[in-house]
């Protein structure tokens, strides 16, 4: 527990904010309300946010909304989208597959779901996104649904010092399959703080593409916690392209048999901006597979973070756990800190896990030069290439188009 002085900063921070009005079951919010009180804001004495400084997130001066103007168009053009601006759901179409409800209109057994597998002790961000969430969505994709084009939510911010911490249940139901595009975008100074709890039935297989487009002052804190049943398999892929801070929580409990899952990244931060990816994947049942790839290229002052940990549970036997987080520093001023971390508690199982850091090939920049190619050219073919196994894991070519445009926009790529 902190002091009381430090406590009143956590207090500032939130003394603006209006409690939930949903009828969440008493426990969660009366937990959220505890550790709120008890805890403050994370330093870097704290493992969990030993590279990631809060200073200047917990000096903002931050509202909740109801303005919800300015709906940023969604990436792919089709007609599943969800939108959801400054907090608030603006709109979704009938989507054929789907089951769409609003917390604040769902039954009583669809509102007991709701933080089932997200932890709050110590976590003051969840613990915030718990108290003070105005309104979230049920998605049920449909039993032996399978939904070829991809469901968009478009979430974005745009209200300068709006405090948008939306909340999201996805149910993938036994024998679905299913697709999601998550596309977030701010303009100004902001914090989203969006929880997005996944809930993956028997033989469904659900992937999530995360595109991150936040401003050079806009914060964002996310937590996505996954649980997985047997035969179950689950692929997210996340993008962060720009933001202030950007922290992903990812949290995988592989709770059956004969699951896969993947979790896959890349992360392009410049100037001073900071990526912060943390994944825990937890294996409690024998004879599943897990993979994760990282890779990052930093720019200017920026700074990387990856902190991946895979546990394997006694009762977790033939299991097969790789992860890997390799990257690249362009700037002498970047700093890049991984931590890629095994705890494993089963004696057969194959398990590995490594992390590089380096500068360009100066080498490689040269041949590029002497064939040609302009420095800016070279450079870009070279960043291409090494992020090339992150991206060929979206399975949707739309997708990969368009993230290429956003890092042609973003990160002065030239086009080749």
């Amino acid at each position: 527990m902190e002091s009381n002085l430090q406590i009143s900063k956590l207090k500032k921070f939130s003394s603006n904010f209006i409690e939930t009005s949903l009828s969440l079951k008493k426990e969660i919010i009366l937990h959220s309300k505890q550790i709120l009180e008890n805890f403050d804001f994370p330093t870097t004495r704290d493992e969990h946010w030993k590279y990631t400084r809060l200073t200047k997130l917990s000096q903002l001066l931050l509202h909740q909304t109801s303005n919800s103007n300015g709906v940023s168009l969604p990436p792919l053009n089709n007609s599943q989208v969800i939108s959801i601006v400054n907090g608030n759901i603006t709109s979704y179409n009938r989507i054929e597959g789907l089951s769409i409800t609003k917390f604040s209109e769902a039954t009583k057994e669809k509102i007991n779901l709701i933080g089932k597998y997200v932890p709050l002790d110590g976590n003051i961000f969840n613990s915030l996104n718990t108290l003070y969430c105005k309104d979230g969505l049920f998605i049920e994709v449909n039993e032996n649904q399978r939904i070829e084009n991809p469901i968009q939510l478009t979430i974005e911010n745009n209200e300068q010092g709006v405090f948008s911490p939306i909340r999201i249940l996805i149910h993938s139901k036994k024998g679905s399959s299913a697709q999601f595009l998550l596309n977030f975008e701010s303009t100004c100074e902001s914090l989203s703080l969006p929880v997005f709890e996944y809930h993956i039935g028997q033989n469904a297989r659900l992937t999530v593409d995360k595109i991150q487009l936040e401003s050079n002052k806009a914060f964002s804190i996310s937590s996505d916690q996954v649980y997985q049943e047997r035969d179950s398999y689950f692929k997210i892929n996340t993008i962060s392209l720009s933001g202030k801070l950007t922290r992903n929580n990812l949290n995988i409990l592989v709770d059956g048999e004969n699951c896969e899952t993947h979790l896959n990244g890349t992360y392009l931060p410049k100037d001073d901006q900071l990526i912060d990816n943390h994944t825990v994947v937890d294996h409690l049942q024998p004879n599943c597979n897990s993979s994760e790839l990282y890779k990052g290229v930093l720019n200017g002052k920026s700074i990387g973070v990856f902190n991946g940990k895979v546990f394997v549970r006694p009762n977790a036997q033939k299991i097969n756990a790789f992860q890997s987080n390799a990257n690249v520093l362009i700037s002498e001023d970047a700093t890049m800190n991984s931590k890629p971390e095994l705890e494993i508690y089963a004696d057969d199982v194959k398990c590995s896990h490594g992390s590089t850091t380096g500068q360009m090939d100066e080498d490689a920049l040269f041949y590029l030069r002497s064939r040609g190619l302009s420095t800016k050219s070279a450079r870009t073919l070279m960043t291409q290439a090494f992020i090339g196994d992150v991206l060929n894991k979206i399975e949707n070519s739309e997708v990969v188009e368009y993230v290429h445009s956003k890092l042609i926009e973003l990160h002065d790529w030239t086009e080749l």
